[in-house]
């Protein structure tokens, strides 16, 4: 499965900081629970990510 593969997988996604000074992303559904932390800078370079595809998406772009 790919970025640009439909799915009809349904999960739970949150985000926040650990007591461990990490930032973490949790996705739970169907029977997975994966948390994944990341320091810091690594969660902003995701947001930026994040950000950038969505800005592409407003813009027509793909």
């Amino acid at each position: 499965m790919g970025i640009n593969s439909p799915s009809d997988i349904s999960a739970n996604l949150q985000i926040g900081p650990t007591s461990e000074g990490m930032v973490r992303i949790y996705i739970e559904g169907d029977g997975i629970e994966l948390p994944m932390d990341f320091e810091p800078e690594e969660a902003r370079e995701i947001a930026e990510e994040i950000l950038a595809a969505a800005a592409a998406i407003e813009q027509g772009q793909k």
